[in-house]
């Protein structure tokens, strides 16, 4: 006999309980995660193998996110992919304790929390990581590498790893891999009207954060940038305090936007892009076997990721359609309007360039990288 969906929910919900209450947070967590709460049987055997990694491991990874496990299916942070992924590279010497859903806080407080050593690895925007190693703060550079595969080209490259890896390394960190969301959009509040040009954007009142490149680009556009702290995000958007925001088509889902917007169009001038730093004084205190084996972990994760991409982003649309949004791609010739008005070749970066590059010759090594295929491909909306 079938058991009704009231019984599968309150089988899940005890078995939740009962894990989490004993001390087996995360194997509630990849329990739920692999559908498996409504069955006792499945929920105990595994609590039982979560145990037996953990006591086989040699080294105990905490790995926090402010994302839960389900966020993957329309923003592909790959966390529990992550986690297997380093257990089974390393052999089981090393076991992750996910730490999902902003449980030990979120951005810039991960951040710190990696780099004093509270944890050992995190999940963090690359603006997040800029205060650490103000270099990464050139992803922000209107159509410097806002596409997809100009982000991986350059995050890949060699001239990232010999300009921007020693920097973050310098202040304790371990960029362990850079993890594509999709660019940043134009997303617009009910009521709104399509943004398609930069002439549209004329008296829009433009939720920025408090990136000062941001604030610049969408004042070179046309709009008004009113800086509003993404906690009070949605109220100012119900409320009219601002009139659009720039979040992925991801995020937009992720954190309940859906109901509050009518236009979304794919601009491509700056990546939502994020990272996994580790410690670096813990990594490197590990074996060299265990090094390589969550290197390894991390590219593998890496290519599952590109590999989400338009899975995720298709998600995230058909449940903001359904919502009623629509959406709007633009043509070569639309782009190019954009990135003429705003983009960073405009000597208006020029400053910006030099403070976070160091000089315009290690720029245009970087602007180089962007451009040349690496060996990672990526879809671009």
């Amino acid at each position: 006999m079938n058991k009704s969906n009231t019984e599968l929910a309150s089988a899940g919900r005890r078995n939740f309980l009962k894990l989490a209450g004993s001390g087996g947070f995360t194997a509630a967590m990849v329990a739920g995660a692999a559908g498996l709460l409504w069955s006792d049987e499945a929920v105990a055997q595994t609590a039982a193998e979560e145990r037996e990694r953990e006591r086989s491991a040699d080294h105990i990874m905490t790995l926090a996110t402010a994302y839960v496990l389900g966020a993957s299916r329309s923003y592909p942070i790959m966390q529990l992919d992550l986690k297997e992924n380093i257990q089974n590279m390393t052999n089981g010497k090393v076991y992750v304790r996910l730490a999902p859903g902003g449980q030990l806080g979120a951005g810039g407080a991960l951040a710190q929390a990696v780099q004093g050593g509270t944890i050992q690895g995190a999940q963090h925007s690359l603006a997040n990581f800029a205060p650490f190693a103000p270099v990464v703060d050139l992803i922000n550079l209107p159509y410097f590498c806002g596409s997809n595969q100009r982000f991986t080209n350059l995050t890949s490259s060699d001239a990232w790893k010999a300009e921007v890896d020693p920097k973050i390394a310098a202040s304790g960190f371990k960029a362990l891999f850079y993890i594509v969301i999709d660019p940043r959009v134009v997303a617009v509040r009910q009521g709104g009207n399509a943004i398609i040009t930069p002439a549209d954007m004329s008296g829009v009142k433009f939720r920025v954060p408090g990136s000062a490149m941001l604030q610049q680009y969408y004042r070179m556009v046309g709009a008004n940038p009113t800086p509003v702290a993404w906690g009070e995000t949605p109220s100012a958007i119900r409320q009219g305090v601002a009139d659009a925001l720039d979040p992925s088509v991801g995020a937009l889902h992720v954190f309940g936007f859906g109901e509050i917007l009518s236009h979304v169009t794919f601009t491509q001038a700056v990546p939502d892009s994020q990272v996994y730093s580790i410690n670096l004084e813990w990594f490197e205190s590990l074996p060299a076997d265990v090094q390589e084996g969550i290197e390894f972990a991390g590219e593998i994760t890496q290519a599952q990721n590109l590999a989400k991409v338009p899975a995720a982003r298709g998600y995230a649309m058909s449940q903001l359609v359904a919502n009623g949004v629509e959406f709007h791609a633009l043509s070569g010739d639309q782009l190019a309007e954009w990135q003429s008005v705003g983009g960073y070749q405009n000597s208006d970066w020029d400053g910006f360039k030099m403070d976070l590059a160091g000089s315009m010759e290690t720029f245009a090594r970087l602007e180089e990288a962007a451009g040349t295929m690496g060996r990672y491909y990526v879809h671009d909306a």
